[in-house]
């Protein structure tokens, strides 16, 4: 059976797969934005006559495959075309009144789509959430900030972000969704995303709680430095730093100029070349431009900002390890590189590292740096959007992944990206074989899984909520747990810091 929708936009004919559940692809969210609208806000797709076929994936966005190994363990979907202002919709019951949980995917800004597999949404739909997924604007296309004085509108891919939200609250009662329980849930540069979100004056009232994965409200960068990288980006391709020098550029010009620079900064970290981008080593996210984020998301969200949403946030506990293990870093790492990392990222000299050694007898060099950053990039930031949102009226939920994986003989450990196919309740996708291994433990899929849907349907996942005194943590593993401030020791190191 190939049931049939209404949008505002016209009428969408999608397919009907196991118990059921209908699933509605490639639906234009906006109009593509190329020529005159590459570097403008999103605008509204053009209606269409008759039914539109939405039985498979569309366009995915603009962006340079990841390097290998990393390839084989971050899978990939990349469709051409210039319509990826795209959405997917799976839905048990287009009669129904169901939460929404709307996907944000990761990928560090610059990869990435809601067409993977892996983000298939039938297990959500199954067990009685409506799930939408989508693609946004990446790299420069999508977060190109030009600095102080630039009149264009920053933040393109946010606001595209925006505009799929605005289009589920005009659309989404027509797939069994209520418009008024919609949760926005990401992990890595999409938890990044709604941690702006939450600040941004556009994106209020479209969304009622957050569940970010591996990322919060810290990673932002400021107009200053968003210029620096503007700055050496056009040097890099060679042209004036301006928008139509820039709309000039073919894009897959500007893809590779945009690896050259990313190379850069990583080789080169100075935070006199590259402002903030040289602790965050992304060139392209989210820009305090005073207008479309009128402030920094991590001041904005403490001043109550996005008060009275509920948020469930957390991290892997080895997060930073698919960053050093797969590199080969790991195993380079001097006990003099762990010291400069520390003091970088203000931590007091000789007693923080010696803290972090402490809490892990017996760690390499390459483990205690994972230990440092993974609390620096991850867990601290989500402890403080836990904390802001807790002052401020909302249920904070926090929880930790630790089930490790057992790729390149477990040095992984639960690395980044790990928890994504089990909240997906989602591990038989081939795609994530590599990082999963043969036999990932489906009872911490289950659990997790039911936990977001929990979320999304009462706003309650499970455990306690998080607040001083008891901090509490839910920890996913293969003997689950709760418990108050796990490794509190280390938290109350970055007091003031971070």
């Amino acid at each position: 059976m190939r049931p049939v929708l209404a949008t505002r936009h016209g009428l969408v004919r999608g397919v009907t797969g196991p118990a059921g559940i209908a699933a509605f692809r490639n639906i234009p969210y906006a109009a593509a934005p190329t020529g005159p609208l590459r570097f403008a806000p999103p605008r509204p797709p053009a209606a269409w006559d008759g039914i539109r076929d939405a039985d498979a994936y569309g366009p995915t966005a603009p962006q340079a495959p990841y390097p290998p190994p990393m390839d084989r363990l971050l899978p990939e979907t990349l469709v051409p075309g210039d319509d990826f202002l795209n959405l997917n919709v799976w839905t048990p019951d287009p009669a129904g009144r169901l939460p929404v949980l709307v996907w944000l995917h990761g990928g560090a800004f610059s990869n990435g789509c809601g067409s993977l597999t892996g983000y298939d949404g039938t297990a959500f739909a199954r067990d009685g959430v409506v799930l939408v997924t989508l693609n946004y604007r990446l790299g420069v296309e999508g977060f190109l900030h030009l600095g102080p004085g630039d009149p264009a509108a920053a933040n393109l891919g946010l606001l595209d972000q925006i505009a799929a939200l605005g289009w589920v609250r005009d659309n989404i009662a027509s797939f069994g969704g209520d418009p008024d329980r919609v949760t926005v849930f990401g992990q890595s540069a999409g938890a990044m995303s709604i941690g702006a979100l939450l600040a941004m004056p556009a994106a209020k009232g479209l969304f009622h709680r957050a569940a970010l994965q591996s990322g919060a409200a810290h990673h932002a960068l400021s107009s200053e430095s968003a210029a620096l990288v503007a700055a050496r980006l056009a040097a890099i391709l060679g042209i004036p730093p301006t928008r139509p020098a820039l709309a000039a550029v073919p894009v897959d010009r500007v893809l590779a100029a945009q690896l050259r620079l990313r190379g850069e900064i990583s080789a080169r970290p100075d935070p006199a070349l590259w402002g903030e981008a040289a602790r965050n080593l992304m060139p392209f996210e989210p820009v305090v431009d005073n207008d479309t984020l009128p402030h920094a998301p991590t001041d904005a969200i403490a001043a109550g900002a996005a008060a009275g949403v509920d948020v469930l946030v957390g991290w892997t506990s080895d997060e930073f390890r698919l960053f050093t293990v797969v590199s080969g870093l790991s195993g380079l790492v001097t006990d003099e590189l762990v010291e400069r990392t520390a003091a970088a990222y203000g931590l007091p000299p000789g007693s923080g590292v010696a803290a972090y050694r402490a809490a892990a007898p017996g760690a390499s060099p390459g483990e205690v740096f994972a230990d440092i950053a993974t609390d620096w990039f991850y867990r601290l930031p989500a402890l403080r959007l836990a904390e802001a949102q807790a002052r401020h009226g909302a249920r904070a939920f926090v929880y930790e992944f630790a089930w490790p994986s057992p790729a390149f003989d477990g040095a992984l450990g639960a690395c980044h990206a790990l928890d994504v196919p089990f909240v997906f309740d989602n591990l038989a996708d081939p795609a994530f074989a590599p990082l999963l291994g043969d036999s990932p433990p489906q009872a911490i899929a289950e659990s997790m899984h039911a936990a977001w849907v929990s979320f999304a349907t009462t706003g309650d996942p499970g455990w306690a909520a998080y607040g001083e005194p008891h901090r509490s943590v839910r920890r996913f593993a293969t003997s689950p747990n709760t418990s108050r401030d796990p490794r509190g020791e280390l938290r109350a190191l970055w007091a003031d810091l971070r």
